[in-house]
C-alpha cells in the first residue's frame, strides 16, 4: 500500500468514502506511511496527501461507525502532525469543517486515550490560529453539554487555555458552566471550578456571580419535576434520591467558598448578591446533606471574615443555633509536671514545654528529723492548681468550627429557621460604607487586587479624620 502512486487515490474523495468504507481504510494506510516520512521532516508525502483530499478523508472517517476506533484514533494523530506543520495547515483542517467534526467525535468517543488525543488536537488548532481560534473556542464551549464525562473534563481544560488566548468571553459560557455543575463526577466539577475562578476576572463576573447564588435556592418547579411519579403516593414512604438540582446546589455553594476566599473583593460582591441569605437557605436543605455541608463551610468563612456577616447570622440563627454552628475552643488541659508530653498533644513551640521536676532528697532515717540549712529561706505554700495560668493558644488559631457537621445536629425545626430567614446584610453594606459599584466589577489579569473590606470601625476613623 506505500507504493501506491498519488494518481491512483485521486478519485477517493468524500463521496466515495462515505459509499465505500474498504478505499477509505486503504487510504488510511497509505496516509500512516506519511506519518512514517513526515517524522523525517520530508514534505512529499504530505503535498501529496492533501492533493487528494487527505483532509477531508480523515474528518471523514472519524464520523463513519464501520470504522474501528483504533483507526479513529490514527486519524486524529494524522491530522495532529499536518497541524503542528504550519499556519496554513491548520486553517485548512479548519476551512474543512473540521472543528466540528473533531469535537462530535470528542464527544462520542468511548476510549478515554482516544479522547486525550483529540484534547491535543484542539488545543494545538486553538494556538497559532487567530483567525480560526474562536470556532476553536465555540466548539469547545459547546461540548460542555455532551453526556461524555470525560469529554467535559477535557473540554474545560482545554477552554482555559483557549481564554487567556483570546481575551474575551462568549456570552453562552456562563449557562454551560454553572450547567456543568449539575454532574456526579467530582474531576468534572474541579475543572469546572478552576474555569469559573478564571473567568471571574473577565467581563461575565456579575452574570457568573449572580448565576451561583441563584443555584443555592432552586426553584420548585425544578425540584418537583425531577422527583419520581411513584413518590406522589401517599402510601409510600417519602424519600428524595440524589437530585441533579442538589447536586448543582452543593457544587455552587463549593464554588462560592473557593472564590470567596481566592479574593476579598469578589466576596464583597457576593455580600451584595445576598450570599448570606442563600447559604442559609441551603443549610436548611435536609433532602441533601452536601449541600448543608459545603454551604455551612463557606459561611463560616463570611462569618468568620466580615463582622456584620457574624452579627446577622447570630441574630438570625438565635444563640442556641449559633453556638452549634461556631462555637469557642476550650484551651488546651495543663498536663501535670514533670510528666512527658504525649507525642501530638502539643504543638512543638520552644518555651511551652513543662520544667522538669527537682530531683528528689533521700528519705531521714527514722525517729531523726530533717535538718535544713541555716542559709536555706523559709518553703513558701504551692499555689493551688487552680490558679496556674492556662496555656496560651498557638498563633492564628481560630475559634473551633462546628460548621462542617452541623447538618448531622440541627432538627427540622432549626432547618425551617435556616431555610425561612430573612438575612439582607447588602443593606448593612450600604450603610457601612461599602456601597456597590454599577460599573464593571472584573479585575484584569494583571490589575492589583482591590482593598479589603471597610468595618465599622474603619469608617469612624475616616469620618473622624475629615
Amino acid at each position: 500500500m506505500i507504493g501506491t502512486t498519488p494518481a491512483k487515490l485521486q478519485g477517493v474523495t468524500s463521496l466515495t468514502v462515505s459509499s465505500r468504507p474498504t478505499k477509505a481504510r486503504r487510504l488510511l494506510n497509505w496516509s500512516k506511511s506519511f506519518h512514517r516520512e513526515a517524522a523525517c521532516s520530508c514534505n512529499r508525502y504530505l503535498k501529496e496527501f492533501l492533493e487528494v483530499g487527505g483532509v477531508l478523508t480523515l474528518l471523514e472517517i472519524l464520523g463513519m461507525e464501520k470504522i474501528k476506533e483504533e483507526d479513529k484514533k490514527e486519524s486524529i494523530r494524522l491530522l495532529q502532525v499536518i497541524a503542528n506543520t504550519g499556519r496554513k495547515y491548520k486553517e485548512l483542517i479548519c476551512e474543512s469543517y473540521g472543528v466540528r467534526s473533531i469535537a462530535e467525535f470528542l464527544a462520542k468517543s468511548k476510549s478515554e486515550e482516544t479522547q486525550e488525543e483529540v484534547q491535543i488536537l484542539m488545543d494545538s488548532l486553538v494556538h497559532g490560529n487567530p483567525k480560526y481560534q474562536n470556532q476553536v473556542y465555540k466548539g469547545l464551549i459547546a461540548l460542555l453539554p455532551c453526556a461524555s464525562p470525560k469529554a467535559q473534563q477535557l473540554s474545560l481544560q482545554t477552554l482555559r487555555t483557549a481564554q487567556s488566548i483570546i481575551g474575551t468571553t462568549h456570552p453562552s459560557i456562563v449557562d454551560c458552566v454553572l450547567k456543568v455543575l449539575c454532574t456526579m463526577h467530582l474531576e468534572v466539577q474541579y475543572e469546572a471550578i478552576e474555569l469559573i475562578k478564571d473567568l471571574v476576572n473577565y467581563d461575565v463576573c456579575q452574570a457568573l456571580l449572580k448565576g451561583l447564588v441563584a443555584l443555592l435556592i432552586p426553584s420548585v418547579k425544578e425540584t418537583s419535576k425531577l422527583q419520581p411519579k411513584i413518590l406522589n403516593d401517599s402510601s409510600v414512604p417519602q424519600f428524595t434520591a440524589h437530585l441533579p438540582v442538589f447536586l448543582q446546589q452543593a457544587a455552587a455553594a463549593k464554588a462560592i467558598g473557593v472564590l470567596a476566599r481566592s479574593n476579598t473583593s469578589v466576596a464583597e460582591e457576593l455580600l451584595h448578591q445576598r450570599v448570606v441569605h442563600s447559604l442559609m437557605a441551603a443549610m436548611g436543605n435536609t433532602d441533601h446533606s452536601n449541600s448543608q455541608r459545603q454551604a455551612s463551610l463557606t459561611l463560616e468563612y463570611l462569618v468568620q471574615m466580615f463582622p456584620v456577616v457574624e452579627e446577622h447570622v447570630r441574630r438570625s440563627m438565635g444563640e442556641g443555633l449559633y453556638q452549634l454552628f461556631l462555637v469557642s475552643a476550650p484551651p488546651p488541659e495543663r498536663e501535670p509536671r514533670g510528666t512527658p508530653a504525649s507525642e501530638g498533644a502539643r504543638w512543638p513551640r520552644p518555651g511551652l514545654w513543662p520544667r522538669p521536676s527537682p530531683p528528689l532528697a533521700p528519705p531521714p532515717h527514722p525517729g531523726h528529723a530533717p535538718r535544713r540549712p541555716a542559709h536555706s529561706p523559709q518553703p513558701r505554700p504551692a499555689p493551688p492548681a487552680a490558679q496556674e495560668p492556662p496555656l496560651p493558644r498557638a498563633p492564628g488559631s481560630r475559634p473551633q468550627s462546628n460548621a462542617e457537621d452541623l447538618y448531622m445536629k440541627i432538627d427540622s425545626i432549626q432547618a425551617d429557621i435556616l431555610a425561612a430567614n430573612k438575612v439582607n446584610v447588602s443593606k448593612a453594606l450600604c450603610f457601612s460604607g461599602v456601597s456597590h459599584c454599577n460599573s464593571s466589577f472584573h479585575r484584569g489579569a494583571h490589575e492589583p487586587e482591590r482593598p479589603a473590606y471597610i468595618t465599622y470601625f474603619q469608617k469612624e476613623d475616616t469620618e473622624g479624620k475629615e
